[in-house]
């Protein structure tokens, strides 16, 4: 087994328990930081895949504002919370479910791909992926849509809850 292998693997194991603690935690805070831990886990294999950029973006968008603004949202709402709610509602099984019938259509989608063997060499290549990622992000014709309906949710998120905190006089 190589290095490379070797840090995939556990890179892979990390994330994945991260993963599990962060549905499995009573405690919001530390659920929220094992998203960290598996956000972080995700930058490290795009480093193990040469896509350096991606991993830049995974840990300052998604590390960096996003984790710490779902942070500052729970601690800002922590004292209308109530800590002795039970974790799991009467949906918990219907949600499992939902989860294994996802998971298992797009494993079927990838094992059915024509491409899944294929090496990474023979695929294609394009000049500059980097300029191709920026020009889908501002293009009309593909994500500029998606990309400013994320940033208005939340945008929203925050503004409901700083509603939510706000003490009424």
């Amino acid at each position: 087994m190589t290095p490379v292998q070797i840090i995939f693997l556990v890179t892979a194991a990390l994330t994945l328990g991260a993963g599990l603690l962060v549905v499995t935690t009573r405690n919001m805070i530390h659920a929220a930081l094992w998203l960290v831990v598996s956000l972080f886990g995700i930058a490290v294999l795009y480093v193990l895949l040469e896509a350096g950029f991606l991993a830049v973006v995974q840990v300052v968008v998604y590390i960096g504002a996003i984790a710490i603004l779902m942070i500052f949202a729970i601690m800002l709402t922590r004292k209308i919370v109530n800590e002795t709610t039970p974790r799991f509602n009467a949906n918990w099984g219907w949600a499992l479910l939902m989860g294994v019938v996802m998971f298992a259509g797009l494993a079927f989608i990838l094992v059915s791909w024509p491409g899944i063997n294929t090496p990474l060499a023979a695929l294609p290549r394009s000049a500059d992926p980097l300029r191709e990622l920026g020009v889908a992000l501002v293009s009309p014709d593909a994500y500029v849509l998606p990309f400013e309906v994320a940033s208005i949710m939340l945008l929203a998120a925050m503004i409901g809850a700083i509603v939510v905190a706000w003490e009424r006089k």
